[in-house]
């Protein structure tokens, strides 16, 4: 995890295995595979968190259910801590809602698998169904294709923003991702002292 900072404001890059709460004036960034993002949020406490989890194994049988296999292993434990960690910090369960990302296939057809499922799809399948599980709404998704993307989660408007990756320049891609959570950051802030504390 690294953290940029513009004056006051902050941005958090994750990394694979990592995970991010807060409910400071903040944006959440991450590039994404075949892993998933969980970006959850409680809008009435304020409070949001993202982590980025991935598997070890590369496929599945599509005949094995997904929680007693490694793959449920893994995003378990990266959800659990993430939802602890939220309710940590002040976020109520039952407000829980979640924008999902990720899952691409980039590097398999999927053609060839025969009766395997790969990474991505796994991660998908999971994610869908560990939500559902825990009765947490997704409320937007961009799972599955065939591109990475990278995604910048917001606490002011709880927005998500995304970069499909493609052929542009890094300098170029770089300073835009900059644009945009200097942006974002702007107009939560503007919404946060809207709000009065009492």
């Amino acid at each position: 995890m690294r953290i940029e900072t513009d004056g006051r404001y902050s941005r958090i890059i994750l990394d694979p295995g990592d995970y991010y709460v807060t409910g400071e004036a903040s944006v959440i960034t991450t590039l994404l595979g075949s892993c998933v993002a969980a970006c959850l949020f409680d809008s009435k406490n304020r409070i949001i968190g993202m982590n980025h989890f991935l598997l070890s194994n590369p496929r599945y049988s599509r005949d094995l259910p997904i929680f007693i296999s490694e793959a449920g292993r893994y995003g378990i434990h990266a959800m659990e801590i993430l939802i602890n960690e939220m309710m940590h910090k002040g976020a109520k369960r039952e407000n829980l809602r979640a924008k999902v990302f990720g899952g691409a296939s980039i590097l398999l057809n999927r053609e060839r698998v025969g009766n395997f499922v790969c990474v991505g799809e796994v991660n998908c399948r999971f994610i869908r169904e560990f939500l559902e599980n825990e009765n947490i709404p997704i409320v937007a998704e961009k799972l599955g294709g065939e591109t990475g993307m990278v995604i910048h989660f917001s606490n002011g408007d709880f927005s998500v923003y995304m970069r499909r990756i493609g052929q542009s320049r890094s300098e170029r891609l770089a300073a835009r991702d900059r644009e945009c959570w200097l942006r974002a950051i702007d107009m939560q802030e503007k919404t946060m002292l809207s709000i009065d504390l009492w």
